[in-house]
């Protein structure tokens, strides 16, 4: 496990073009069956940027190296859940548990607020309990429940659908 060795040397900024080859790795190693309701596999470098064009996320690097993303958009093309914004983190398992994805979920947080949107939403599955636990930390509460949406690993798993609402302006939702 590599330790950050100062805060100010991680680095949290828009996607680029030149990140797509390590977000493609990223996605393959963290989105599993006991992350996601099955593998994420890009067939190309291409196919990933019609999904997550640069500036489409936000990227923690330190030293030089990828080490988090946080993916956001709007959840539908309808005006009226402009106010929302769907989200996703990974955190690379070298850097996880040490403040890389309670960094990215800050500063989305603040990213979303200065552009008009009053509520983050994410996704995450009841199994993956590491996950719920880091979300509730950063002030994301369970909103709703799709039970037995997944049948994984020989066992029905929930999809669970949890929210942090925003102050709006300049505020983080805290």
């Amino acid at each position: 496990m590599q330790q950050l060795d100062r805060e100010p040397a991680l680095v949290i900024r828009p996607s680029e073009l030149k990140d797509v080859r390590e977000l493609i790795v990223l996605d393959h190693l963290i989105w599993t069956e006991q992350t996601a309701p099955g593998p994420l596999m890009w067939r190309s470098r291409e196919d990933y940027l019609l999904h997550a064009p640069p500036g489409s996320q936000l990227v923690a690097v330190h030293n030089g190296e990828l080490c988090g993303v946080v993916g956001f958009g709007c959840p539908t093309e309808m005006e009226s859940n402009r106010h929302v914004c769907e989200v996703n983190i990974a955190v690379h398992p070298h850097f996880q548990r040490q403040g890389v994805g309670s960094r990215l979920i800050a500063e989305i947080k603040r990213h979303a607020a200065c552009h008009g949107i009053r509520k983050l939403r994410l996704r995450v599955l009841s199994s993956n309990t590491p996950a719920i636990l880091f979300y509730r930390k950063c002030g994301f509460e369970e909103e709703g429940r799709l039970r037995e949406e997944f049948y994984l690993g020989g066992r029905y798993v929930d999809e669970i659908f949890m929210s942090c609402r925003l102050t709006g302006g300049e505020g983080d939702g805290d």
